[in-house]
């Protein structure tokens, strides 16, 4: 069984005897680096078993080209030189059948799960690319324990990186899809999602042609992941004002093999 970190349990004391109490939405991270790759293992494994269980999640043994399509785009992405944690972190993604959900989500510790639904729901790689790297930046940034932190409180979560705490556990998990994030730390993504791609041939504010295309459909229609990633009006503009800063949107690649990956999930 893995320990704490020697940071992990001063904190725990330090926390048990402040009262356990929960955090700010402005307080730091609490919890280790290390910490924060075990509790992502955890949240993984209980959302692998969840979705399997459901025979909704694609397996990479069974399905080695649609990972092959896909790896190759989160590569570009992981590999821009612009990641935090592009070492420390596994950097693994996985697909979730189900056309009906437009949706996609990251643990802690660089877990990445995005649905076939917002896949084909896409109009280009540049949109996927841009959504993706939304998704590693809210890890990267480690806006998802800060935000599980501020939810649960930091003696749930180091109990969890111990494996006690199996019902909390299956309840984090199966939430993570839902979770909300702060406005700054969704702008914060938006802005890393054009930093991540600037140096790929992607054009980097693929992440605003998807919010685009989801204002327009609105009504019941609208995207799963909006609910979770509230769009205000400002949004797409600052997506396209950073863009513009970098100098490295209206960019066009082929989507030849995007195509592919639509029509083979």
């Amino acid at each position: 069984m893995r320990l704490f970190s020697l940071k992990s349990l001063a904190l725990l004391s330090l926390v048990a005897t402040l009262g356990g109490t929960t955090a700010c939405s402005d307080d730091p991270i609490l919890f280790s680096i290390e910490d924060d790759k075990a509790l992502g293992e955890q949240v993984a494994a209980q959302t692998d078993s969840t979705y399997r269980a459901k025979g909704q999640l694609l397996e990479r043994s069974s399905n080695p080209r649609a990972y092959q399509l896909l790896d190759g785009v989160v590569n570009k992405v992981l590999n821009s030189g612009q990641l935090q944690y592009r070492n420390e972190f596994p950097w693994d993604v996985k697909i979730i059948k189900d056309d009906a959900t437009q949706n996609a989500f990251a643990t802690p510790g660089g877990h990445i799960y995005v649905f076939s639904g917002l896949i084909k729901f896409l109009e280009d790689e540049s949109q996927l690319a841009g959504v993706l790297g939304h998704e590693i930046a809210h890890a990267d940034r480690r806006h998802t324990s800060r935000q599980l932190q501020n939810e649960y409180g930091i003696n749930t979560l180091l109990s969890l990186v111990l494996g006690e705490n199996p019902g909390q556990l299956v309840q984090i998990a199966s939430g993570l899809g839902q979770l909300k994030f702060s406005r700054d730390f969704e702008r914060e993504a938006d802005q890393y999602s054009v930093i991540y791609l600037n140096p790929t041939t992607y054009s980097c504010d693929g992440a605003a042609g998807f919010f685009i295309k989801s204002e327009a459909q609105g009504g019941a229609n609208t995207p799963e992941f909006l609910s979770t990633h509230p769009n205000p009006g400002s949004r797409v503009q600052d997506i396209q004002a950073k863009a513009a800063e970098l100098k490295c949107q209206s960019r066009t690649v082929s989507n030849s093999n995007f195509e592919e990956l639509r029509r083979i999930i």
